[in-house]
């Protein structure tokens, strides 16, 4: 089965977020938004972070590809859609293209990039961001009551799809000589949350992207993690949040994931970043956004020294 491809296209129009750092960027000093002419990914886009991630890019002038699963509203318990995604960043004056894409099967995702190196004359960003938490998983039980399949689902939409879309997307970004990786993971990966599963597969998308960085880099590929902290998605509000543990005071709405992507975007000096993990947070303080209200979040812990495992060239 190959991907379809969601027919509602929408049109550019002025944006009126930009960024400290960004304001002094060429880019951002002319007449057009930010990210104009730049092409973009973002993997489960029809809600959470990936939504907030591609809306984000979209308004300040990104082209954006989003994948999911959920067409139209109500074909999931959970709010968000690839149809409400785009009439969201519309909304906003920006331009997403939505496909129908269940990151399980490598043919559609390989369809995917097809469609996407079809449509465009380069790929400047991946994101991914597709990851599985199963609907039934109880954040006070121990592993050992929880079913085998949690480990599959964390790791099949999660840990290996993250690895092949970057193995579909890596000959694109090489033959162009340039491009931007991100995988959207979190402190579980360091830190315990939630199950033992999800840290296990945050573990993985931190050490892909820093493996991945280390062979791209000669080709001048750039490839970071980035971890949210709490963030206002639509799951998270839907949740009860004594039972989860969840401190939202202080939390991070969706887009503000996207403001860090578009300043790495736009950073001349992205390769000295490859390989390394950085809290939302710490890029908004390098490039000087704040979030939707006006505010700076808490942010996530500070990930740390995030070097390359390998000794230097």
């Amino acid at each position: 089965m190959t991907s379809l491809l969601v027919p509602l296209r929408v049109a550019h129009s002025l944006s009126g977020f930009q960024s400290r750092k960004i304001l002094s960027h060429p880019l951002a000093s002319s007449a057009m938004k930010p990210l104009q002419g730049m092409t973009a990914i973002v993997t489960g886009g029809t809600r959470g972070v990936g939504r907030g991630c591609a809306v984000e890019l979209a308004a300040q002038g990104a082209h954006v590809y989003i994948t999911g699963r959920t067409l139209h509203e109500g074909d999931s318990r959970w709010p968000g859609s690839l149809e409400s995604a785009i009439a969201e960043a519309k909304a906003l004056g920006g331009k997403i293209d939505g496909i129908l894409c269940d990151h399980r099967d490598d043919e559609q995702v390989r369809a995917l990039f097809d469609r996407v190196v079809a449509e465009n004359s380069q790929l400047d960003l991946h994101v991914n961001n597709a990851f599985l938490i199963p609907d039934d998983i109880d954040p006070n039980a121990p592993f050992w009551e929880s079913t085998l399949d949690c480990w599959d689902d964390m790791h099949e939409v999660g840990a290996r799809s993250a690895y092949v879309a970057t193995w579909n997307v890596a000959p694109i970004m090489i033959k162009q000589g340039k491009g931007l990786i991100a995988n959207i993971s979190s402190e579980g990966a360091r830190y315990y949350t939630l199950h033992v599963a999800y840290c296990a597969a945050k573990s993985a998308l931190d050490r892909t992207a820093q493996s991945c960085a280390h062979e791209l880099r000669p080709h001048g590929v750039a490839v970071v993690t980035l971890w949210p902290n709490f963030v206002t998605t639509e799951r998270m509000l839907a949740l009860d949040a004594e039972e989860w543990n969840l401190e939202l005071d202080g939390a991070e709405s969706p887009r503000f994931s996207g403001r860090g992507l578009a300043g790495l975007l736009q950073d001349e000096n992205i390769m000295t970043k490859s390989g390394r993990v950085y809290t939302t947070r710490q890029l908004a303080e390098e490039y000087g956004f704040l979030d939707l209200d006006g505010q700076m979040p808490v942010g996530a812990p500070d990930p740390g020294e995030s070097e390359s495992i390998f000794a230097p060239e």
